[in-house]
């Protein structure tokens, strides 16, 4: 089939390899503008942008879809259909009518569960057991459409929100490859979603990253893997009378008990309101991620220090 792809992030590049794989008529890949990144803020072409590159597909780069001039241009593709994956841009009622068979999405959640744009952070901070993939026909409401195939995933009790992402990846991938056999054969069915079970699953802030020690051990540690590997949770240290902020992308529950911040012993355990959690892996400002103890050699705190 001739497909149009829309994606932008790591995220969406399984999908667009395992598509061109399947031996689709990939007309037009559309993601966003080059953007400034990294630590020396230089402009570079998206994970998608690149890799279609690599392949040999035509790239499209617009602010927006909402000029008549890029909607007529997308209707001239003539496709089939449009796989959507994490674009970042709002797709007018023109796009989503644009192709002969519709517009698709992968979206990481079981639908109607976790709607909207962390589902993967908010499924792992609110303690679910299982997260997954729904393969949704994009509607003009955020993220209502009809699902069209579904998978389930375990959430392991210390999974990070980066190790969902790439599993999840993987597995949207697989199952739009699926879809898209379907479509092509005539034989996709969607099922609508039950709205009254919806859950909305809100863009991550600055002020929610702080790890407040005074909560159960249990939600200080879904907090910190749910942040992992960004935004990343965080607390601060006093070194040299002066604050430093440390980001925290590991830990463990561990039993223990004391005032809520409190260190432990030399592992690098922390006293929550109830329990503790112990700090597996951690970054200060400017270095890379390291294991506790190599961290715990470079500061000065002994067990009974608090952590704030």
């Amino acid at each position: 089939m001739r497909i149009i792809f829309m994606g932008t992030p790591d995220f969406a590049v399984p999908a667009l390899l395992s598509i061109a794989k399947a031996g689709h008529d990939i007309v037009a890949v559309y993601t966003q503008p080059p953007r400034p990144a990294g630590r020396g803020m230089t402009v570079r072409n998206s994970p998608v942008h690149q890799e279609a590159e690599a392949l040999g597909l035509p790239v499209r780069v617009p602010e927006s879809l909402k000029s008549p001039a890029e909607q007529k241009r997308f209707a001239a593709l003539e496709a089939d259909a449009a796989v959507v994956v994490a674009y970042g841009l709002i797709l007018p009622a023109m796009v989503l009518n644009g192709t002969r068979r519709g517009v698709f999405n992968i979206h990481a959640s079981l639908l109607p569960r976790w709607r909207g744009a962390a589902p993967i952070n908010r499924a792992i901070m609110a303690g679910d057991a299982e997260s997954g993939v729904s393969i949704m026909r994009v509607t003009q409401g955020l993220d209502e459409g009809p699902v069209c195939l579904m998978d389930r995933l375990a959430i392991g009790p210390d999974m990070t929100a980066g190790e969902l992402h790439d599993a999840l990846s993987d597995l949207g991938a697989e199952l739009m490859v699926e879809v898209l056999a379907s479509l092509g054969e005539g034989k996709l069915h969607c099922v609508e979603q039950d709205g009254n079970l919806a859950t909305y699953a809100a863009k991550l802030s600055n002020e929610e990253t702080r790890i407040d020690w005074a909560r159960p051990a249990q939600e200080v540690h879904n907090h910190i893997r749910g942040l992992s590997p960004y935004p990343g949770a965080w607390f601060q240290i006093v070194q040299n009378g002066k604050a430093e902020r440390v980001k925290v992308q590991g830990s463990t529950l561990e039993t223990g008990r004391g005032a809520p911040g409190t260190l432990l012993d030399d592992r690098l355990t922390v006293a929550c309101a109830d329990g503790a959690v112990r700090l597996t892996r951690v970054q200060r400002a400017g270095k890379k991620p390291m294991l506790a103890d190599a961290f715990l050699r470079g500061v000065d705190l002994p067990p009974g220090s608090t952590l704030l």
